[in-house]
């Protein structure tokens, strides 16, 4: 069963830096041929959404509501752990929010931030913007 592993959120200013990150545990192989990784959150009433997603060879996919402002990137395979980091840059309130890392075996071309393709999520981290 692979482990996902949020880093602490935080609570930040409007126009404000958050740095998340992810780690990847107790995964079922060494090395892995090809794989999807992806940020979600999910605002309180709101359903989940897909903001950020990264492939095996650094290709990236944003959701609108993100673009320009937050960057997805991945440190691979140290010690056979996969570690997946978010900055998010000039925050603002509607970026207040529960964020979840989600991996998948197997690439998607690009990387997907469809929810229905991942099938690791972690707990979760809370992230607060105050205007």
């Amino acid at each position: 069963q692979v482990q996902l592993v949020e880093s602490e959120g935080g609570s930040v200013q409007a126009g404000g830096s958050l740095r998340l990150s992810c780690t990847a545990s107790r995964l079922t192989r060494s090395v892995y041929r090809d794989y999807c990784m992806a940020w979600f959150r999910q605002a309180p009433g709101k359903e989940r959404e897909g903001i950020a997603a990264i492939d095996i060879g650094g290709s990236t996919t944003y959701a609108d509501s993100v673009k320009g402002r937050f960057t997805i990137s991945q440190d691979k395979g140290k010690n056979t752990l996969y570690t997946l980091y978010l900055q998010m840059d000039s925050l603002n309130p509607e970026d207040t929010a529960m964020y979840f890392c989600a991996f998948k075996e197997g690439g998607s071309r690009p990387p997907p931030i469809t929810d229905t393709f991942y099938n690791y999520f972690g707990q979760g981290t809370q992230v607060t913007v105050a205007s």
